[in-house]
């Protein structure tokens, strides 16, 4: 099967949301503050600048490119703020409107950027005491558009400690 540059990017923003809900979902309130060592952003700092990453990418595939980095709020109202951004730039992915960028730099910056950001969340919620089972996500369900918090549960047959 074949994927158009919008469906594989949708795609991804899916998977995305998937992983991130997965990480995100259950949290202590002390893991929004945690830091690993002075001077390194805490979880809920990383999460804001993943909502600024997809406000960006929006601006981006709009053709306003704009970046801004807003001021951490609660953990839930970043959650929702990092969901409903991501939201909003699937929504311009699923319109008929022309992209205004070159999709591989929407993969590349702020797609790919917060890959990894999840990633260092999971990681922290991992050493201070709440890991997230890990499973084997290529057998997730993972729908194309569906990008919101409200994510199917992972089976588990395929998640592991």
């Amino acid at each position: 099967m074949s994927m158009n540059d919008r469906a594989f990017l949708r795609h991804t923003l899916a998977t995305l949301a998937y992983r991130a809900g997965k990480t995100l979902r259950g949290a202590s309130p002390a893991l929004a503050d945690a830091r690993l060592q002075p001077g390194a952003k805490s979880p809920v700092e990383i999460l804001a600048h993943m909502g600024d990453l997809f406000d960006w990418a929006l601006s981006m595939a709009v053709g306003k490119p704009k970046w801004g980095t807003a001021t951490p709020q609660s953990w839930e109202a970043e959650c929702a703020r990092f969901f409903a951004a991501l939201q909003a730039f699937d929504d311009a992915l699923a319109s008929d409107r022309p992209i205004a960028t070159e999709t591989t730099q929407l993969f590349q910056g702020p797609i790919a950027d917060a890959l990894t950001h999840t990633g260092q969340i999971a990681m922290i919620r991992r050493l201070t005491g709440e890991p997230v089972k890990g499973e084997s996500y290529n057998r997730a369900d993972i729908q194309i558009g569906r990008v919101g918090s409200e994510q199917s549960a992972p089976d588990p047959r395929y998640e592991f400690d």
